[in-house]
């Protein structure tokens, strides 16, 4: 070929590759935009599903913590409730017990007029006696002075010197029996006038609470002490004898009785009862109970003490037992072994001075009250029971008098029974 035609045929290859290489970029492109176009749909409705997905954990989330709001809120009005509920409980308790306390009022009432107008019916029935009494009374004077022949005048004046010929003879004797005892008795009434001149440094003492007051860490513990519809107080009050007070008052439980002894058992059980936090009515069972038996054993230890520190001795076991029960006794305001050991200390003291026997006139005023330590089923007056008592454990005779007299319930015999009843007084 000539050099024209190789020129015009490479003109043409290179037409031809040009040609062909556009067409073949013109498909490649058209194939890499569709694929942009799918991965970007791809990434689009990914976006959607993880946007989607997102939206749900939120609205569960959200949907768990209102749900936990309204659990927390239920929980706290149902407290809310069951304290109202708890209250109205208490104030139906108290009204109904003032209804009672109201309607015993009324029948006092009823039974005082009903007395009364008894009583009147028998004034009128004893005036009624009386007039007729007195009736019969002139009609007998009438007849005695007819039989007689004086008149009642007469009669009276008769009688009056009979009887005054009769006490001149009679005191004559007496005289005469007052001036030979004078002398023996010289020096037993001037230890008598001694232990008078005493008796007048007498002193009153006040009243002691009846009321113990335990101490809880939170009201909450009040409802726990309650108990469900009450079972829990009811079961305490019934087994220790004591009114439970469960009020206002902040973390605070009142304990109310006369009885000392039942006031501490029932206040060392309910704290071992509130430290222990088991509180039902088994439990509040066994835990009264053990306290009984331990304050039991306390009050022995506590009288043997008593005995020891007073320097006395070979006293009868059930008479020390008796000494520790005055821990939970009181008399005219005083805790009645305080009373009673201060007694004795004043005795032996006054016995000192008089040169009587100080060992006797201890004992005497430690047991002078003893008989306020019997079971109050026990009738009569303390000084006549404390005098038996004394008198069964086999006491010396001086003692048993002392205890005996110190009220003057029979006759002081030893010159230790004034110094017994002066100490008393002191006291």
């Amino acid at each position: 070929m000539d050099p024209i035609q190789l020129i015009l045929l490479a003109i043409v290859l290179v037409v031809v590759f040009f040609y062909l290489g556009w067409m073949f970029n013109s498909k490649i492109g058209k194939k890499s935009i569709a694929s942009s176009e799918e991965r970007a749909k791809q990434i689009i409705n990914d976006a959607q599903k993880e946007s989607n997905n997102l939206k749900r954990e939120k609205l569960l989330e959200v949907k768990d913590e209102w749900y936990k709001k309204k659990t927390e809120f239920d929980n706290e009005v149902q407290q809310k409730r069951q304290k109202v509920a708890n209250l109205e409980k208490q104030l139906v308790a108290r009204e109904e017990s003032t209804e009672k306390k109201f309607e015993l009022v009324l029948k006092k009432e009823r039974e005082s007029r009903q007395l009364e107008k008894e009583v009147q019916e028998q004034k009128k029935l004893i005036e009624q006696k009386l007039a007729e009494s007195k009736k019969l009374e002139e009609e007998q004077n009438l007849r005695l002075e007819k039989i007689s022949g004086l008149t009642a005048d007469e009669a009276k004046k008769m009688l009056l010197e009979n009887m005054v010929n009769q006490a001149k003879q009679d005191s004559t004797v007496l005289i005469k029996e007052i001036v030979d005892n004078a002398k023996a008795e010289a020096k037993k009434e001037a230890q008598k006038v001694i232990v008078q001149a005493i008796q007048r440094t007498a002193a009153d003492h006040t009243v002691e609470t009846t009321v113990s007051v335990v101490q809880i860490q939170n009201d909450e513990m009040k409802g726990r002490i309650i108990g469900k519809e009450g079972r829990n107080i009811r079961s305490f009050e019934a087994v220790t004898g004591v009114d439970v007070i469960v009020d206002d008052t902040p973390e605070a439980v009142i304990l109310s009785s006369f009885d000392q002894f039942r006031r501490e058992v029932a206040r060392v059980s309910l704290e071992r009862l509130i430290a222990d936090g088991r509180i039902h009515p088994a439990r509040i069972e066994e835990v009264v109970e053990k306290v009984k038996q331990e304050l039991e054993e306390d009050m022995i230890k506590e009288g043997e003490n008593t005995v020891l520190q007073l320097g006395l001795h070979n006293m009868h076991p059930e008479l020390i037992k008796h000494i520790g029960r005055m821990k939970y006794r009181s008399s005219y305001g005083q805790n009645l072994l305080g009373h009673s050991i201060e007694v004795a200390y004043l005795t032996g003291i006054m016995a000192a001075e008089l040169e009587l026997d100080i060992s006797l006139a201890k004992r005497a005023g430690l047991l002078h009250d003893v008989g306020k330590t019997v079971d109050k089923n026990v009738e009569g007056p303390h000084a006549l029971i404390g005098y038996e008592l004394t008198k069964k454990y086999k006491e010396h005779p001086i003692v048993v008098n002392a205890v005996g007299s110190h009220h003057e319930d029979i006759e002081m015999e030893h010159p230790i029974a004034p110094l017994v009843q002066a100490a008393d007084a002191i006291s």
